[in-house]
């Protein structure tokens, strides 16, 4: 039975022969164990800025020790906090225990510049006012929810933008016509895609089915960002999901829904609603994945700060009885 299965989770993408041999301890895909400690500390890896911190960055206490533990880095979805933009839920997300952020491309950058995106059109000194920004909090930017417009110019645009915030992952929702291009780049810049699912008729890439058939052929640096709140959402079983997709996990999105089935039902707090968010875990510890556990949460309501603590102690929960098992 596929319960009784002992294998895990794979890396998914092939470094070369002589950073393999420097390292063999591997976490997320594309990452070696000492950056991901050091992303999972109070360092902001990649943005150049050197490991000097200001006194508050040294001592913000991190809620999800445990998660750690199974190499898991909690995250949040920078959509999570559009109403404030990505300049504004930087504290949030720190106030939350938590020192990373998915940025979201299509999302303001702040309620001062409303007209201006977290994307690859960032000007110079908007960038580096974002990563000093970053790095006063302790915090990084793993990865980049990123819009692919078939350009192969605004392609290189977006790699080299996450490349230049220190993100080690990019999802996205390419159209299929750009994936030769997109694997290029990925070999280009050593970083990994994954191919997000939203719901059953918002998506191309909705069922594990599609995802996978979007990376046959392809590099192991092409793979999933699985949504198992999305998949709930389309009348899927997360877990099955999962399994489907093991080898080609790179990402996950943690979400649960009220209703599932029902691809407009709205997000609940993780473990009230029906997308299984406990059992999802279990699974993901089964398979071995090691990386991102990026909250999503989309219900905005006066109460989102409050809803995001229970969030995030949702999975430091369940990490504690995945850990003691």
């Amino acid at each position: 039975m596929l319960s009784d299965m002992k294998t895990t989770q794979k890396p998914v993408v092939v470094l070369d022969e002589e950073n393999d041999r420097q390292d063999r301890g591997r976490t997320a895909p594309g990452m070696r164990r000492r950056e991901f400690l050091s992303r999972g500390g109070a360092l902001a890896v990649g943005l150049g800025l050197g490991p000097s911190l200001s006194p508050f960055a040294r001592e913000v206490k991190l809620s999800t020790p445990t998660a750690e533990k199974l190499l898991w880095r909690a995250s949040v979805q920078h959509y999570t906090y559009r109403r404030y933009g990505l300049f504004d839920a930087l504290d949030k997300v720190a106030a939350l225990g938590l020192r990373h952020i998915e940025v979201r491309s299509n999302v303001k950058l702040d309620s001062k510049r409303p007209g201006m995106l977290a994307n690859e059109d960032m000007p110079v000194d908007t960038r580096k006012e974002l990563k000093a920004m970053l790095a006063e909090r302790g915090m990084s930017i793993p990865s980049v929810f990123a819009d692919f417009n078939g350009s192969s110019d605004q392609a290189k645009r977006v790699f080299a933008f996450c490349k230049e915030l220190g993100a080690g992952v990019i999802v996205a929702e390419p159209p299929a016509e750009a994936f030769d291009m997109i694997e290029r780049l990925c070999e280009e810049y050593r970083m990994p895609l994954a191919i997000h699912n939203h719901q059953k008729g918002q998506s191309p890439y909705w069922s594990p089915e599609l995802v996978l058939a979007a990376c046959r052929n392809r590099s192991q640096r092409i793979g999933a960002c699985c949504d198992g709140g999305q998949w709930a959402r389309s009348g899927l079983d997360p877990v099955e999901c999962l399994r489907q997709l093991q080898g080609r996990i790179i990402s996950f999105h943690l979400k649960d829904v009220a209703k599932k089935g029902d691809p407009q039902s709205r997000n609940t707090v993780m473990g009230e609603g029906e997308a299984d968010c406990a059992r999802t875990l279990k699974e993901l510890r089964r398979l071995g994945y090691q990386g991102l556990i990026t909250i999503d949460f989309e219900h905005d309501t006066p109460a989102l700060q409050e809803d995001m603590a229970r969030n995030v102690a949702f999975i430091e929960e369940q990490a504690r009885h995945l850990l003691a098992q």
